[in-house]
């Protein structure tokens, strides 16, 4: 079956953000124009952050896709790790702050910030 690879950031039992991946399967359609089965969304928002934009660490308020459109995007977790997404890439963001818990910018969250010459142009699709 086709399937299309859907790397998600989300919060782990611990409260830290951590990047796993999962399979969407392509189900639908035709061989084609392979699709997923549909999916709800609440909205979009574009964004575009200037060169040498860079956030604190925060948590995501709802879960939503991110498409990155232009330019490039890392994503910082509290381990030190980080991922890089360029054009075309994409994420499921999914990090929201644990219930009844207080921010601790010690421990949630992640921090984005804008990588290279370009200023970074992305697409938040809210699930």
């Amino acid at each position: 079956m086709i399937s299309f690879d859907k790397v998600v950031l989300f919060t782990d039992t611990d409260g830290r953000a951590k990047f796993r991946q999962e399979t969407v399967p392509l189900s639908e359609g035709t061989p084609q124009a392979a699709l997923s089965p549909l999916m709800a969304s609440g909205g979009y928002q574009l964004r575009q952050s200037p060169v040498g934009f860079r956030s604190t660490f925060h948590c995501t308020g709802s879960p939503q896709w991110l498409f990155v459109l232009g330019g490039q995007m890392e994503i910082g977790l509290q381990d030190g790790s980080s991922r890089l997404f360029g054009p075309g890439d994409h994420f499921y963001s999914a990090d929201t702050l644990p219930e009844s818990a207080m921010f601790d910018p010690a421990v949630h969250g992640h921090w984005s910030r804008q990588v290279g010459p370009d200023p970074l142009v992305t697409l938040f699709v809210r699930g």
